[in-house]
């Protein structure tokens, strides 16, 4: 028996004791987690279609570990306008192995929920005070410096406090257009900038390559 199921807005064909890696889930590692939005039940020579999901089927899965994928790099060039930009980006993985999959029939029969699901993070407050030029780090663009304003970090001195793991991951759930950014230097950047670092912060952006330090 196989499926295809919608896992952190992608699809993924998967079969019992099959491993996968998706996008960052929330869930702790060592945790069970459950898939509802099943689009296709493949079962021998029958095919159940969903309309788009089969109602009542899941796929249990259990958390390995949380990750991230090898480094790619974006670089953009325009020509004639002296453009060109390099970032690296490593997207933040978890890998999962599939423990079995549900049925409408079978779940009919058998109500109780095998595990219970993480409960989904308060979305962040916004700011509502007056918030620093964030445009000035380097890399962060007016989409970026948007992402970051509404998760809170409205300030130079909170971005400088912030993990630049943390960091990525506010870009990314803003959109992933922003997944690719590197904000390796952003917190080391915006301390520089909270406490009027001006000339050197400039010559810390000169250093940086892609976003990275050279």
């Amino acid at each position: 028996m196989y499926a295809i199921v919608e896992i952190a807005g992608q699809q993924f064909k998967v079969a019992k004791d099959q491993k996968v890696f998706v996008n960052r889930l929330s869930t702790e590692e060592g945790a069970n987690v459950d898939f509802d939005n099943v689009l296709l039940i493949g079962d021998g020579d029958k095919t159940t279609l969903g309309a788009p999901a089969i109602d009542g089927a899941q796929v249990s899965a259990k958390v390995l570990k949380h990750l991230k994928g090898d480094k790619v790099i974006v670089f953009k060039k325009k020509r004639r306008k002296g453009y060109r930009v390099k970032n690296g980006h490593r997207q933040s993985l978890t890998e999962i192995v599939i423990e079995g999959i549900t049925t409408s029939g079978a779940k009919k029969a058998a109500p109780k929920k095998a595990t219970k699901k993480a409960e989904p993070k308060a979305a962040p407050k916004k700011a509502t005070g007056k918030a620093d030029d964030l445009k000035k780090i380097e890399g962060a663009g007016p989409k970026a410096a948007e992402a970051l304003v509404n998760a809170g970090l409205d300030t130079f001195a909170k971005v400088a406090d912030a993990k630049p793991e943390e960091l990525s991951n506010i870009l990314s759930e803003a959109s992933s257009r922003l997944s690719h950014i590197v904000t390796e230097t952003w917190p080391k950047q915006a301390k520089l900038a909270a406490d009027g670092k001006w000339d050197e912060l400039k010559e810390l952006q000169d250093r940086l390559d892609g976003g990275i330090e050279k």
